[in-house]
C-alpha cells in the first residue's frame, strides 16, 4: 500500500505533467516502442498496419489512445486513497487489452516506459523516492488490470 508521503509524491509529480498529456504519452509511447517493437502490429484501425513507429504515433487514432491512457493513470492518481473503487473498471480494461492480443507480461514494459517518461519529464524532481511511488502505484494498477485476464467469460 502507499503511505501519505508517497501519495503526496505521485500527485505533485503528475500535476506537474498535467498540462500536456498527449505530448507526455507521445515520449511514453515511442520509449515503449523502442523497447519492444513487436507490440506495434497490436496498434491497427481499419486492418492497416503501421509500417513504423513514427506512423503510428503520429496517427489521429493512436493519440486518442494515448489520451485514454494517460487518463487511466490520472484517474488512479485522483483516488490513491481508495484505488478499489477502479477495480472492476481496471479488470474490464484488461480484459478488452487480452481480447487485442496484448500479454501480460507487456504490462512491465510499459511500466517502465511509464518511469522513463517521468524520468524524462521531471528532471532532476524524479528523485529516488519518486521511481519508488510510482512503481508501485503502476504495480496497484496492472494487478487489477491482470484479473482480466485470469477471469473466464460466464458458464465456462
Amino acid at each position: 500500500l502507499l503511505s501519505g508521503g508517497q501519495r503526496e509524491l505521485i500527485r505533485e509529480s503528475w500535476q506537474r505533467l498535467s498540462g500536456s498529456p498527449v505530448q507526455h504519452g507521445l515520449v511514453l509511447f515511442s520509449r515503449l516502442f523502442d523497447l519492444d517493437p513487436d507490440l506495434l502490429p497490436l496498434f491497427q484501425y481499419n486492418c492497416k498496419q503501421f509500417a513504423s513507429p513514427q506512423e503510428c504515433l503520429s496517427a489521429p487514432e493512436f493519440l486518442d489512445h494515448i489520451r485514454k491512457v494517460m487518463l487511466v493513470i490520472d484517474a488512479a492518481v485522483s483516488h490513491l486513497e481508495n484505488l478499489s473503487c477502479l477495480e472492476e473498471y481496471l479488470c474490464n480494461l484488461g480484459k478488452k487489452h487480452q481480447a487485442v492480443g496484448v500479454k501480460v507480461e507487456s504490462f512491465s514494459t510499459v511500466g517502465e516506459s511509464l518511469l522513463y517518461m517521468l524520468e524524462k519529464c521531471l528532471g532532476t524532481a524524479f528523485s529516488p523516492d519518486v521511481r519508488e511511488a510510482w512503481s508501485k502505484l503502476y504495480g496497484a494498477v496492472v494487478k487489477a488490470m491482470q484479473r482480466g485476464w485470469e477471469t473466464l467469460p460466464e458458464g465456462d
